[in-house]
């Protein structure tokens, strides 16, 4: 009996709660290769087993995507939940059905919010206290389902009846808040009862207001205004009958413990000021208030449909040292973003101050020079003699020591942790090899994604906390190539088409918080993330939903391109090859590359969507742009562009502007500039992608094995050798400073999972329908293995290399036939076709001199 398929997801998640999309983009993973499918959605699971589907049948359809299908039945509306389900015909025959899968919509119109009011604590003109909101109410039955739809301007957490709704931090996240709030959906079912009921809402600040704080560090300063909360709590009875609540001038609200909410600088929290049982049934609320209305006009309410931030992992101090009578340095071991954990036992108003940092100061206390000083929290004892355990919970922080002082008494092994944040993406890859170096470049390059990916992808968890969106494209291969951030990116993009400006220009960050000088934010490289990250989304998941959405944004930002170049082709602005050892390269060409990157890509998102006239045009800009680079910057005396500069060479045979006669000798100029600088790169973040993958692309692997296997400035290994635990912000950056926590110069793990390990998709391809195997044993390393979670399943590589063979794995998804690039002991390779599946193959000879 053929396999039904499996693995279901609507818009990217797994039975996702509270979403406004009608008509979702609906995955699956087939048992065999897909050659047609049939979907059925329906109201009820009972509608759904039996096929009286009230919602959607799609009746047989002869397609073998699995990914990105549109739901194409009636739109359920608000607070609906909808079961769906697959079967697909396989060249063996009809699948059965897939178990049944769901989605909940949310409130996706501003009339399913009506009679909810944004509201707040009163200005009382006293101390600032963040508020706390509260309202009781009873229900006349435990409910079969309830919901809690929730946001704030700034942060906020939810609280029913003194249990915390789901585990999210920090949330709304970024966004636009003059015109887009993100919303989330929980299912408080369980957590509401017969009889007395309490919602809670405790607020932040946030990033959402940021205002200037006498003795405590900002990046900038912002102010949307105070925090506000609306949310809209729906109880389905046994009865049938339901209840509403909204927040409206019958809540109450208090001052909060939390005293202070710096995004950059701190929180805040005096455990005296708390409010016992402020969100459980018969909390006396004699000295509250009632809440304010404080409206937000203009706001779009738009649901979370992305995974969000959470508490992945406890990292617990490996020494402490007291540097000074009464500081205490706790040493984690490896750099995070996230938030300290104290836990202590003191007398009442004993106040306890945890300085996050990176690195260290000579004399052994923390070093906040690189991250913004002073950052601190502050945590005020309420005097509980069974011990107060407290983490801020309106801030995070990046880090690896925490200095603490004003400690009642010695420290204890677990007087503070470390809890690493990030968005809770899905680990979707991993690898590894023989070399405990390349590991370690795996390892921190990792570790810096993490510590950057919030609610954006920021450049780091301290300093800045912005969106900066270079990253986001230049270094997709190496975040996707880690964790799913197939929802995730499609919340990335949307900010970017927010920050948008009615000229079509792109600015460097995104949410735009600050506007920074024209180099900053008006950069080919950083604005055509708008262009590349919704490529890369459909290279890499299927997703054409968000090509067509912002295919009009992407026109816009090519207009505004062509507004900055004299001859609609060159570009002469922005930042060059940003953080670069060797700065001679000319900006022009960082900008023109950028140009044709953009043109090339808006060429196949043409044609993917269904627009060839489109397609031709931008392909024809591409191809005008390439040669007017050429023209503009080849040298033919020296076989190379521009300065002469490793990044120069590796842009122009990336653009594909090097006319083929040209590229032997233009390679063998840019391996000589690797080989004058000792082994070493010399270029920044823009071209450190194309430096890898052209040496990779012309069977130079072993140029690339001999640059990362530098122990020496500048190298990752450099980084390693001078304790680095996440990839830092410069080359030296151990020794020279700045951030420690930075994954923009990440693109050497591309390169070991799709070149080392050989692991890749074929370049056509899309969503991993084919693979290609094409691994490269070099740099004397006697093994290496990768694998990825592609939306069609597992496909995973592993090589070993003995003195007299060659052995090779393959695990191959469920997809069309997909090509294996055996290496060869004397040079070339052995190309094969194979089917999915799980293979092995063994290359006798001598590999002793590869």
């Amino acid at each position: 009996m053929t396999t039904a398929p499996h693995t279901l997801r609507t818009a990217h998640l797994a039975d996702p709660l509270g979403i406004d999309e009608q008509h979702p983009d609906l995955s699956w993973r087939p048992a065999g290769r897909q050659r047609a499918y049939r979907i059925q959605a329906a109201t009820d699971p009972g509608l759904l087993a039996s096929g009286a589907c009230d919602l959607w049948d799609s009746g047989p359809v002869e397609d073998p995507r699995s990914t990105c299908v549109r739901y194409d039945g009636k739109p359920p509306g608000a607070r609906r939940r909808v079961w769906w389900r697959v079967r697909v015909r396989y060249d063996d025959g009809l699948s059965p059905w897939s178990s049944a899968a769901t989605w909940e919509t949310g409130l996706p119109t501003a009339a399913d919010w009506s009679g909810a009011r944004w509201i707040t604590a009163p200005d009382t003109g006293g101390p600032a206290r963040l508020p706390l909101l509260a309202v009781d109410f009873h229900l006349p039955s435990a409910p079969v389902t309830a919901r809690l739809h929730a946001t704030a301007l700034g942060s906020y957490e939810a609280s029913v009846n003194g249990v915390r709704a789901g585990r999210a931090l920090l949330e709304p996240g970024y966004t636009d808040y003059g015109t887009r709030l993100i919303y989330a959906t929980y299912d408080i079912t369980d957590a509401l009862r017969q009889g007395n009921n309490t919602v809670g809402l405790s607020l932040g600040n946030g990033i959402a207001h940021a205002p200037r704080v006498p003795g405590r560090y900002a990046k900038l300063h912002i102010d949307h205004g105070r925090p506000r909360a609306i949310a809209v709590l729906h109880a389905v009875l046994a009865d049938g009958t339901s209840t509403t609540l909204v927040t409206d001038g019958t809540w109450h609200a208090a001052g909060g413990p939390v005293t202070l909410s710096a995004w950059f600088g701190g929180e805040e929290y005096d455990a005296r000021l708390e409010r016992h049982g402020w969100d459980r049934p018969g909390h006396d609320r004699a000295q509250w208030s009632a809440a304010v209305e404080a409206p937000l006009e203009g706001v779009t309410l738009n649901a979370r449909t992305h995974p969000p931030i959470d508490a992945v992992d406890t990292v617990a101090p490996v020494s402490v040292a007291e540097p000074r009578p009464g500081i205490h340095v706790f040493d984690l071991g490896v750099n995070i973003a996230g938030r300290p954990r104290l836990t202590v036992t003191g007398p009442a108003g004993a106040s306890v101050v945890i300085r996050p940092a990176e690195l260290l100061a000579d004399d052994g206390t923390v070093n906040q020079r690189f991250t913004g000083t002073p950052c601190y929290d502050r945590y005020t004892l309420r005097g509980d003699p069974g011990g107060e355990v407290w983490a801020p919970a309106t801030v995070y922080h990046g880090f690896r020591y925490l200095q603490v002082e004003g400690l009642p008494g010695d420290p204890a092994p677990d007087t503070v942790r470390g809890e690493v944040m990030r968005t809770a993406n899905a680990r979707a890859g991993g690898f590894s090899c023989s070399s405990d170096l390349l590991n370690g470049i795996h390892r921190i390059i990792d570790r810096a994604v993490q510590g950057n990916m919030f609610s954006v992808l920021t450049d780091c968890p301290h300093r800045e906390k912005l969106g900066w969106l270079e990253q986001a494209h230049l270094v997709f291969p190496v975040v996707a190539g880690g964790y799913d951030v197939a929802a995730y990116y499609r919340k990335l993009v949307r900010d970017m088409a927010d920050a948008q400006t009615a000229e079509g220009l792109v600015p460097g960050i995104a949410p735009e918080y600050t506007v920074f000088e024209d180099k900053f934010r008006d950069d080919a490289n950083w604005g055509g993330a708008l262009v590349l990250a919704p490529w890369h989304l459909y290279r890499t998941y299927g997703d054409t939903t968000t090509l067509r959405t912002h295919y009009p944004d992407m026109l816009r930002y090519l207009g505004h391109l062509h507004s900055r170049s004299d001859d609609g082709l060159l570009l002469h602005h922005g930042l060059a090859d940003w953080i670069a050892f060797d700065n001679s390269t000319p900006r022009a060409v960082t900008a023109t590359y950028a140009h044709q990157r953009i043109a090339a890509a808006l060429g196949d998102i043409a044609e993917a969507i269904g627009r060839p006239d489109d397609a031709a045009a931008h392909r024809r800009l591409a191809d005008r742009v390439a040669r007017a680079f050429h023209t503009e910057f080849f040298d033919p005396a020296r076989h190379t562009y521009g300065s002469g500069s490793q990044a120069c060479d590796a842009l122009a045979l990336e653009m594909g502007a090097v006319p083929a006669e040209e590229v032997p000798a233009v390679l063998d100029h840019l391996v000589d500039s690797v080989r004058a600088a000792d082994g070493h790169v010399t270029v920044g973040e823009i071209a450190l992608p194309a430096l890898l993958r052209v040496l990779s692309a012309h069977e130079r692997d072993d140029v690339v094995a001999d640059l990362l296997s530098r122990t020496d400035s500048p190298s990752y290994g450099y980084q390693l050798a001078h304790g680095a635990t996440a990839l830092t912000e410069r080359w030296d950056g151990p020794t020279r400073g700045s951030s420690q926590n930075h994954f923009m110069l990440g693109a050497a793990s591309e390169w070991l999972t799709a070149s080392l390990a050989g692991l890749r998709q074929a370049a056509d391809s899309v969503a991993y329908e084919r693979i290609v195997v094409r691994p490269a044993p070099v740099g004397g390393l006697t093994r290496a293995s990768a694998w990825y979670e592609t939306p069609r399943g597992r496909t995973a590589v592993a090589w070993h290399r003995r003195p007299d063979a060659f052995r090779l794995t393959v695990m191959l998804p469920p997809g069309a036939p997909s090509r294996v690039e055996l290496p060869l002991p004397g040079g070339g390779r052995d190309v094969r076709e194979v089917e999915p599946g799980s293979w092995e193959f063994t290359v006798p000879g001598d590999w002793t001199a590869r």
